[in-house]
Formats: C-alpha cells, sequence, structure tokens
C-alpha cells in the first residue's frame, strides 16, 4: 500500500483493540466520532 498524503483518506481498515473487540474505521467514522490516526513503529520495540 502507497503511504497517506496529509489530508488524504486513509483505506478501510479493521483492527483489534485493547479490549480484543474489532474496530472498524467505516464503523467509527459512521457513528459521527473524528479519527486521528497515528504510527509510532518502534514506540513498543525497545529499540
Amino acid at each position: 500500500m502507497p503511504f497517506l498524503k496529509k489530508g488524504e483518506k486513509a483505506p478501510e481498515f479493521e483492527l483489534t483493540a485493547h479490549n480484543s473487540k474489532q474496530v472498524r474505521l467505516y464503523d467509527l467514522l459512521d457513528s459521527g466520532r473524528r479519527v486521528i490516526l497515528t504510527f509510532h513503529p518502534a514506540s513498543f520495540t525497545g529499540g
């Protein structure tokens, strides 16, 4: 998948939340919630 540029919309995706429930981007947006997506690839790796 190509990188997103600032202001571009993210594609639909589904992730497992901290409570083991599935979370879909579409469901969050459809409910009127705002979503900020950030990535911290080395935050939990010790490197």
